[in-house]
């Protein structure tokens, strides 16, 4: 899907409530029964039907990738969850976004999972992504 100016979305590729405590864990993953698994404090997964990935994100986490830091800035609003636009080209859609007047958090970062990923707040309080994952690129 491309949209205005050659920014191109090709997927969804997550989608991660932002949580405080073990109050959502209760709710995702012992009422609900998602096939969640853990990995250094962070549950996820990638067999919902429709969606990439699926992951419950700490805060903490969310700051650390954001700002190297597992503490949030107080002077920027707390998110409440993170969606990740797989799209054809970061750095791109860097360069769009910036020439947009958007605040990036992060620009053409090299998470150390693989992923590559600009990040953003959008006005509704979301942590956006726009990454290249290469595990889901991959042809099975």
């Amino acid at each position: 899907m491309q949209g205005p100016g050659g920014l191109e979305v090709l997927f969804v590729a997550g989608f991660a409530p932002i949580v405080r405590d073990d109050t959502s864990r209760k709710l995702y993953w012992d009422t609900l029964k998602l096939p969640l698994e853990e990995q250094n404090g962070y549950a996820h997964t990638g067999k919902l039907d429709g969606l990439k990935h699926f992951g419950l994100w700490p805060l903490a986490q969310a700051a650390e990738s954001c700002f190297g830091s597992p503490v949030w800035p107080a002077s920027l609003p707390v998110p409440q969850g993170c969606i990740e636009f797989e799209v054809a080209d970061v750095a791109k859609a860097t360069q769009e976004l910036e020439a947009k007047g958007y605040r990036l958090l992060v620009k053409d970062k090299t998470e150390p999972w693989g992923q590559v990923v600009t990040r953003l707040l959008a006005p509704e309080g979301l942590l956006i992504g726009l990454t290249f994952t290469p595990w889901m690129r991959e042809k099975k």
